[in-house]
């Protein structure tokens, strides 16, 4: 079906880049054939690093001239294999376009290339007096993927998920076109969205290369608050009742005390709190102290009322950082802590949130298993990690097989989704045709045959 790249397809795509900016066979790093779990493997046959719209216009028209397939890579952050080009072909890398275009005060926009840092993108955003509201936990991953996985993070709770900051978007499409899609506009009923099919489309339908992003103007005062409660099926029943009582908080996170302890062994450092079995995390921000201390109160008191231990203010510099720094290490720190592991980025509302950690519970009781979690207790986005530590290949293939199996089933009883911000990518695309099944599939399929209607812009992903 697809082409192999060929010595002339390598001199063309030269021309295109400079020969510096392609590399094959021995050249291309190990590192390209995963991301960042590893669960799955393949080489590229060729890596191209490219540095403008108008070089990946080129390159897509060669591509789609002779039928070659095409990954879009950034920093390789992704945990379901989006990024692996699985059927081969030429690995596209976009980290080179990492400039910072315009910031528009007037209109609380910023324009960006796909190659741009999350954490490069908050701090611009900050020394501007401004905020870029999600905030995924890695920080290193590059916009366009952050846009290409719907990204959301833990101040989804108050301002919404990466889909709600993108006002306009340029792309190449598969055949090499240039195309705009959106605009400096709050609104827009302008026919189909074209915009927002992108976003979230992990690379299967055409390649951002130009991002204009919504900003907010940055609160002046920020808070966190941590509660610590002697079970985590307290901490989660918390969480539905601090809505009720009208505040709406920045960020509500939930973390055990194993997973909290993961990480001050993989940081050395220490985390304020440690004596109890679980832990919610709150963000409050606003721009007077008075109204952000008012929120704060009202949430402080009314976790105590239901059984909180206490309620310690997180209000400086230092404070801050060591709590939120462990909690951004939490992946790492699992990882850190086992020989393999996969994870089940489920979402389930918000009131289920205890059901399926308990589930989860259970499960690795019966595998005979480790399974930790942590999570956005606020949105009902979980990240639950299946750890191998000791099994063989044989027994670990069908405990991974098995749990997920259980989780993914679990979290469609409870009015769950398989991903709430990490995609679909190879890893799970079985999971959801098995939760969707064949109508929707089949929109989805047949909406990238309209974009891509010769499969070759990361194929292998998502729904086929």
């Amino acid at each position: 079906m697809y082409s192999k790249v060929t010595n002339d397809d390598i001199k063309a795509l030269a021309k295109i880049v400079g020969e510096e900016n392609v590399l094959f066979g021995d050249e291309i790093s190990s590192d390209y054939a995963h991301d960042e779990l590893g669960g799955i493997e393949k080489m590229p046959e060729i890596l191209v690093r490219v540095n403008s719209t108008e070089e990946i216009s080129s390159v897509m028209k060669l591509a789609w001239e002779r039928t070659i397939p095409v990954t879009v890579r950034g920093s390789g952050t992704g945990l379901v294999g989006s990024a692996v080009a699985v059927e081969g072909g030429i690995l596209l890398e976009t980290t080179k376009m990492n400039k910072i275009l315009e910031l528009d005060k007037d209109n609380l926009t910023v324009t960006v290339q796909p190659g741009v840092l999350l954490m490069e993108l908050a701090a611009f955003a900050e020394e501007n007096d401004f905020l870029y509201p999600p905030d995924p936990g890695e920080k290193s991953a590059t916009i366009g993927g952050n846009i290409s996985t719907n990204a959301g993070g833990m101040r989804a709770v108050k301002y919404g998920v990466t889909r709600d900051y993108v006002r306009a978007l340029t792309v190449v499409m598969p055949n090499g076109e240039i195309l705009p899609l959106g605009g400096k506009v709050a609104k827009n009923s302008s026919g189909y969205s074209l915009k927002d099919l992108v976003v979230g489309s992990e690379g299967t339908l055409c390649i951002i290369t130009e991002a204009v992003l919504k900003l907010v103007p940055l609160p002046k005062v920020s808070v966190s608050l941590l509660v610590p409660f002697s079970d985590m099926k307290s901490a989660i029943e918390a969480v539905p009742q601090i809505f009720r009582s009208k505040v709406t908080p920045t960020a509500i996170e939930y973390m055990s005390r194993d997973t909290i302890l993961f990480s001050e062994s993989y940081l050395g450092k220490r985390f304020p709190d440690t004596k109890n079995d679980a832990y919610i995390l709150l963000t409050f921000d606003g721009n007077t102290d008075e109204q952000v201390e008012a929120d704060m109160k009202v949430v402080a008191d009314l976790c105590l009322e239901i059984g909180a231990i206490d309620a310690y203010i997180v209000d400086t510099d230092e404070r801050k950082k060591a709590v939120w720094s462990a909690r951004g290490a939490f992946l790492e720190a699992i990882k850190a802590s086992t020989t393999e592991m996969d994870e089940c980025d489920v979402v389930v509302p918000v009131n289920k949130v205890d059901e399926f950690i308990k589930f989860t519970h259970a499960l690795a009781e019966e595998m005979n298993v480790r399974i930790p979690s942590f999570g956005h207790a606020g949105d009902g986005n979980l990240h639950v990690y299946i750890c191998r530590d000791s099994l063989d290949e044989k027994a670990w293939e069908e405990v991974l097989e098995k749990c997920f199996d259980r989780m993914y089933d679990e979290a469609k009883k409870l009015g769950g989704l398989v991903s709430g911000e990490h995609g679909i990518g190879y890893a799970k695309k079985g999971f959801l045709k098995e939760l969707y099944g064949d109508t929707p599939i089949a929109i989805m399929q047949g909406i990238k045959k309209v974009f891509d209607e010769k499969n070759i812009l990361n194929p292998g992903k998502i729904c086929f």
